[in-house]
């Protein structure tokens, strides 16, 4: 079955957003990153293309989701990375495929765990193909990517992708092991947090500049933009479960249990609400939880929470201070900006 490549379009909706909310400075950088890497991401997007379909369940669950094009930041930054070198070349493309299957993996394997019943607003795999079928998705998807990585032959990055996955394993298995256990834990959330979400972005920083052969300055420099970047990601993602009109399900993280960032911070405000969250997780059908949600607010914990990912943004930057000036460094200094804008 041959399957149409579609043109990116997330980085063109950004900017239009983004000169929508009085942002036009950053409307018209994301608009200019979106020209400079475009037939990057549509080179990309054809490679993905090519990953196999059939009429096996487990393939049909992994292109259900892969179908639904999610926003494709981590190959974007693996091209990025790229452009500090020799570009983004064959090998290049290959890696920024296999990031982008290696989190896929993640998200069917994570709607399994969480019960999930929506994904980028349809139908979650697992509520079309079964429990059975995403899991076996998820894990052809990963040997898919890891052969992706082995054939690309670049020094070290197999290697660094299994430690990536184990990272991501533990962290996950740390974050269902505390699950509805209300603890303001800060050190814990930010274990979690480096190896569930930021370890992924730190490869797809080193893929990119390992397969352009940029140096070891340079991989140290992307590879701490990386982390922060990451980091800054997940508070705005925690930030959002406490916000409507985002595009994404609210409070979903808060009814799971899960000890998000505003959790953190409003316990440690407001030690009270730990009787409340913990009565409302006995009982989810019964428990009040926007009310919770009200109170946690109250506290200024997702100011908190926007203040954590506007500093991780920083450092971010500050590591770039590092690379060489020019439409690269300009290109990531403008994704890590927009993400903090990111309303889904």
């Amino acid at each position: 079955m041959t399957v149409a490549v579609q043109s990116p379009v997330v980085l063109d909706r950004l900017a239009n957003v983004s000169i929508a909310r009085g942002a036009p400075d950053l409307g018209h950088r994301l608009a200019a990153l979106d020209r400079w890497v475009r037939a990057d991401l549509v080179d990309f997007e054809a490679e993905l293309a090519l990953l196999p379909r059939g009429a096996r369940v487990v393939q049909e669950a992994a292109h259900h989701l892969l179908d639904l094009r999610g926003k494709h930041l981590r190959p974007t930054c693996v091209a990025l990375a790229s452009r500090f070198g020799s570009g983004f070349l064959p090998r290049a493309r290959g890696l920024a495929v296999a990031v982008e299957l290696v989190h896929t993996a993640t998200l069917l394997h994570d709607d399994v765990v969480d019960l999930a019943e929506h994904r980028r607003g349809k139908a979650a795999a697992c509520v079309v193909y079964g429990n059975a079928a995403s899991i076996f998705a998820g894990d052809w998807l990963l040997v898919a990517a890891l052969r992706r990585i082995a054939a690309a032959g670049v020094d070290g990055l197999l290697d660094r992708m299994l430690a990536v996955i184990d990272e991501m394993i533990l962290a996950e298995s740390l974050q269902l092991e505390r699950r509805g256990r209300v603890v303001a834990d800060r050190d814990e959330y930010f274990r979690i947090v480096e190896g569930k979400t930021a370890s992924l972005f730190r490869w797809a920083m080193l893929a990119g500049a390992r397969s352009a052969e940029l140096g070891a300055s340079g991989e140290h420099a992307l590879d701490r933009y990386g982390l922060h970047l990451g980091v800054a990601f997940q508070a705005i993602d925690d930030e959002l479960d406490f916000r409507t009109g985002t595009g994404k399900d609210p409070l979903v993280d808060l009814r799971e249990g899960k000890m998000t960032y505003p959790l953190v911070v409003a316990l440690e405000r407001d030690p009270a609400l730990r009787v409340r969250i913990e009565a409302a997780l006995a009982e989810p059908g019964a428990g009040d939880f926007d009310a919770i949600a009200t109170a946690v607010r109250a506290t200024g914990a997702l100011t908190a929470t926007r203040l954590l990912a506007e500093d991780h943004a920083n450092r971010a930057l500050d590591a770039l201070a590092l690379l060489p000036t020019g439409p690269a460094r300009d290109a990531l200094e403008t994704v890590v900006l927009a993400s903090l804008e990111r309303k889904s």
